[in-house]
């Protein structure tokens, strides 16, 4: 509607209060149809015109449950103009679903990708302490939590602790992508983050995402390359005080001869945490394993211990099992040949 809509609006309305006093209200009446379809103008222009997550909706055709979760996680990306819409589900996890968004006016790329972690009394965290171990817990801002009511909640894992620490966990993934970017490791670029999600770089094009590098078959000369970046990034890791944590060909996106690494929320300190040593032991393994079976054969032990003592750390012990996944080939693998080399 145009300036001279709205007057002529108003008008009307004062012309039908004031015939509504003397004569009435007649439903049949012209005029008055007008003023409705007048009326639902005017709130199609201003919901046009509204930018807050009220007003956000999206492509995506959402279960109930997740789409209200969705407005909770992302409405305030939409506020600040990161994202304008969300196109579809890239990936569901037990941890967190990655989404395809269209990206808002204040970032320059077409898509991002948004991680949406699962609510917290519905994420699946295995043994999430051995992670927690030496690194402290963070806040919203990335802050170090050092306030002793908060503290003291999350030891007594009261709703309100376990809350912080759910927070915690997200926080640690975009500080690390934001500390890595910043190295010129290869992860996406992260924008902003909420109480349950990051946005970051999408890796792929409007209709495929970046595959996962376990299902990709790489051309015979890509492979020693490949493995040297992956070695290199895990370098640089180290060099900023960070395990992975949860390394392997699953977390290690591939998209035209390039790679970017995901999934950081788990990150070790290696010198604070008792268990680094067996952790980063099994990321190298992991990924020894992956580059084997596309032809590349290295000594994972020495690779790792050679990466960890150049970095000053000390080589503590074998990998307990209680690190080791179960349900990956990669891990019981590692796990019998531990008891056959002993």
């Amino acid at each position: 509607m145009n300036t001279k809509d709205y007057i002529d609006f108003f008008e009307e309305l004062d012309d039908e209060d004031k015939l509504n006093v003397r004569l009435g209200t007649d439903k049949r009446r012209p005029y008055q149809r007008m003023t409705r379809k007048l009326i639902q103008e005017e709130r199609q222009f201003v919901g046009e015109q509204d930018d807050s997550s009220a007003n956000f909706r999206f492509t995506y055709k959402a279960a109930r449950f997740e789409e209200w979760w969705l407005l909770e996680s992302l409405g305030n990306f939409y506020e600040h103009q990161w994202i304008s819409d969300v196109l579809r589900r890239l990936k569901g996890g037990k941890e967190a679903s990655v989404y395809l968004c269209r990206s808002g006016a204040a970032v320059a790329a077409p898509l991002v990708a948004a991680k949406v972690y699962r609510p917290r009394s519905l994420r699946n965290l295995k043994n999430d302490g051995q992670y927690r171990a030496g690194r402290g817990d963070l806040d919203e801002n990335g802050h170090v939590i050092v306030d002793d009511g908060a503290l003291h909640a999350m030891k007594k894992r009261t709703a309100y602790g376990e809350e912080l620490r759910h927070q915690s966990w997200i926080a640690f993934e975009f500080q690390t992508l934001e500390m890595l970017h910043a190295a010129g490791a290869d992860v996406p670029k992260p924008y902003a983050m909420e109480k349950n999600a990051i946005l970051m770089d999408y890796i792929g094009d409007l209709g495929n995402a970046a595959p996962t590098l376990n299902s990709v078959g790489l051309d015979p000369d890509e492979v020693q390359p490949l493995f040297q970046r992956v070695i290199h990034n895990i370098d640089l890791l180290l060099s900023n005080q960070r395990i992975h944590g949860d390394l392997s060909a699953y977390n290690i996106l591939y998209w035209d001869g390039d790679i970017s690494l995901i999934d950081f929320p788990q990150v070790v300190p290696p010198e604070a945490n008792s268990a680094a040593w067996t952790i980063f032991l099994r990321d190298v393994t992991r990924i020894c394993q992956y580059f084997a079976s596309q032809g590349l054969r290295r000594d994972a032990r020495k690779l790792a211990t050679d990466l960890w003592t150049s970095h000053g750390h000390k080589i503590t012990r074998e990998i307990h099992p209680r690190y080791l996944d179960p349900e990956k080939n990669e891990d019981r693998h590692l796990w019998e040949k531990q008891k056959t080399e002993k």
